[in-house]
């Protein structure tokens, strides 16, 4: 076959209807998108909270940009390759929450940190606070959050006395800088978080330490950051877009999910049975404890039982009335909305079905 005479997908164009587009696709609705974040700002500053938005969930500087112009305060990346990408776009206030290990990867964060002003990590064991602690040394100071177990089950101290312990050894450490504490928690848990907190501030007062930044976290139970009257900042990632778990959570209803997975019908094999062209590549194989793989809008009583590579199985054994036909194109909810930006290249935004403008994912399967 003549190559030449084969034309290649183009991606979508401003002006571009939805309708027009190749599937499996990842859409965002620009209304949906622009109330999430007013929403959640609006919030934040009756309260008096600082913002801090996780990139996570789209790994697209334009939507940074456009959360701190909403108020945000500086933005929150997972891993140093996140940041940078994030710094060569013009960001200063950086705070990545993961433990930084390893000569490769303490290099990388010694170089960011040079390059801007306002660069923050956290850490949660002496082994990772010793390692900070030997490579910055001679270099310009870090500074370091210690990170807290309040009973999300991950990564953390598990008590304010090891917490204030952590801390005491960031002060003693030449060219560390204590910033104060973070915590992930598990949702709805605000009281614990904030006993945390104020019982590690006690014990650091002793010493005459000062913690001034006292961060909680998530999503799922944002609207309650104010139950944590020590907390100064609050971090989250998912509200922007929001997804099925979301919903579930009771942050937000369908109506508030900006991102869709545009899918097709491609088969029918049985009256029970639809498959489409959205597989594992494009939905995630993530359940995050539900039984399927996502919600269709247009059949929400039709189940994504099984997820293959490029292949989604649709049971509609209880769908009543019309069922969907080959080559209908349907609407997905995803489960878990921030692996979906990690699958793609480009994200398309739409409003009221029009192509907006495509960004680059450029945070993309920056994973360390």
């Amino acid at each position: 076959m003549d190559d030449a005479r084969i034309a290649p997908l183009t991606l979508p164009q401003a002006g571009d209807r939805l309708e027009q587009l190749s599937t499996p696709l990842p859409v965002i609705d620009e209304e949906t998108l622009a109330a999430n974040m007013t929403r959640v700002q609006a919030y934040m500053d009756s309260h008096g909270i600082a913002f801090r938005p996780h990139i996570k969930t789209h790994k697209i500087p334009a939507l940074a940009k456009a959360q701190v112009e909403a108020g945000a305060k500086g933005i929150n990346c997972q891993k140093i390759t996140e940041a940078e990408v994030f710094a060569e776009a013009g960001f200063e206030d950086i705070l990545i929450t993961f433990n930084i290990l390893g000569e490769n990867k303490l290099a990388r964060l010694a170089t960011l940190n040079e390059r801007i002003s306002g660069l923050k990590v956290v850490a949660d064991s002496i082994v990772t606070v010793t390692g900070l602690a030997a490579f910055f040394a001679n270099r310009k100071p870090l500074t370091v959050l210690v990170e807290c177990d309040t009973g999300g089950g991950r990564c953390g101290v598990q008590s304010p006395d090891e917490a204030a312990a952590l801390a005491r050894s960031i002060v003693a450490s030449k060219n560390l800088r204590f910033g104060g504490l973070l915590t992930y928690p598990k949702p709805h848990t605000e009281a614990a978080v904030d006993h945390f907190f104020l019982a590690t501030i006690a014990y650091l007062a002793v010493d005459g330490i000062d913690c001034p930044i006292r961060s909680s976290g998530g999503t799922p139970s944002l609207f309650s950051a104010h139950l944590v009257p020590t907390a100064t900042e609050h971090r989250a990632g998912t509200y922007i877009y929001n997804d099925r778990a979301m919903v579930r959570a009771g942050h937000c209803g369908f109506e508030d999910c900006a991102m869709h997975i545009l899918a097709t019908v491609v088969s029918r094999p049985t009256p029970d049975r639809a498959i489409l062209d959205a597989g594992s590549k494009a939905l995630t194989s993530d359940l995050l404890g539900f039984a399927d793989f996502g919600h269709i809008v247009e059949y929400p009583e039709a189940r994504i039982t099984t997820l293959s590579e490029e292949h989604g199985t649709v049971d509609l054994s209880k769908v009543e009335g019309p069922r969907p036909e080959i080559g209908e194109r349907i609407r997905i909810i995803p489960n878990h909305t921030c692996v979906v930006s990690n699958l793609f290249d480009t994200m398309t935004f739409h409003r009221a079905g029009v192509v907006t403008r495509v960004e680059d994912v450029s945070a993309r399967g920056l994973v360390w």
